[in-house]
This record gives C-alpha cells, structure tokens and sequence, in this order.
C-alpha cells in the first residue's frame, strides 16, 4: 500500500455575471465649431438579464492521480426583457493554483458538464450545454453552461446544478489548489 499526499481543491470563487444594459442612439453634433454641447439621450431598460452563482464551492480532497468530482451548487438566469429574446449562459475556468512557488494544474484538466435544469418557471424553451456526465466539455477555452428563449412579455428563470471534474495530474504535489470558475449570460 502506498500513500500519496492530499491533493485539497478548495474555495472556488464561482461568481462573474454579465449584466445587459441597452442604451439608444446618441445625438451627434452638426457643426463642431459652431456647437459646445449636444444633448445625449440614454434610455435605460428597467427589465434585464441577469445571472447568480454560488459564491464559493469546495471539491473535496484525493491524491495525485485521482479525478475529483462535486457540484458548483445552483447557478440561476433571470430574463425578465420583452418580446421573445435568447440567451446564453457560458462557463470558464482559470487554472488551480497553489504555494510558493506557485504549483498548477492547468485548466486542461478542468472538465465542467451543466446537468439538466432543475427548477425553471415561465415559458420558453431551455437547453442545457451539457445534459449528461459523458457529455462533459475541457474548460481550456470558454463553453456553452445552458441556453434558452423566453416567451414574449413573460419572465422566465432557468436553474441548474452544474458538476466541475478536476484530473489531478500524477505529478501533482500537496496542497490546497485554488481557481475561478465564471459563469456569464448574454
């Protein structure tokens, strides 16, 4: 029997999101020299799209050479705008991180898969990136977490438990990795 030190992947600040803001055209000025101000008209939407995350979540401990498997806890989209608009909720990873000198398990062992939605309310149509384990996506670049499409002059809310998979690479030394994992919606 042999023992490995603890790999801790810990604290994961789970939390970016995007905000929409629309904002209307902006009144240029005809003749700069003959003009010293031009009025800007801004028009500010009191409906949005928002997106809230867990602030932090922890994926255990294992060994080198062992795969660490937890949910993210529930991250939620709220799209409260008019008529029938889409969005997209995307997910990305920073690498682990850990001591001094820093030590580092890249992102690409960082695998990340939505699930289903687990609560939703509203009408519209609601796709998750990744439905199943088998379906996972490497977090090396940015990925699709959960799309949808709301219905005209409904809000709608759509939330899921997504699963990050971390492979700690065999060569892993001890310590406490920590990451950021960002969810965003446009």
């Amino acid at each position: 029997m042999s023992t490995r030190p603890a790999i801790l992947l810990g604290r994961l600040p789970a939390a970016a999101a995007a905000l929409a803001l629309a904002c209307g055209p902006l009144t240029p000025a005809r003749n700069a020299a003959a003009v010293t101000a031009a009025p800007v008209t801004v028009a500010w939407r009191a409906d949005s799209l928002s997106i809230t995350v867990p602030d932090s979540a922890s994926l255990g401990s294992g060994t080198a050479g062992s795969t660490l498997s937890a949910s993210l806890g529930t991250v939620t989209v709220l799209d409260t705008r008019g008529g029938n608009p889409i969005w997209t909720a995307t997910v990305a990873s920073t690498d682990f991180t850990t001591g001094a000198p820093v030590r580092t398990i890249t992102k690409a062992n960082v695998s990340y898969w939505s699930g289903p939605a687990t609560a939703a309310s509203g009408g519209g149509s609601r796709v998750p990136g990744q439905a199943t384990a088998a379906q996972k996506v490497t977090l090396t670049t940015s990925a699709t977490a959960f799309s949808g499409r709301k219905l005209n002059g409904i809000a709608n809310s759509t939330s899921w438990e997504p699963t990050l998979v971390v492979t700690v690479p065999a060569a892993a030394t001890a310590g406490t990795y920590t990451g950021t994992v960002t969810h965003s919606v446009a």
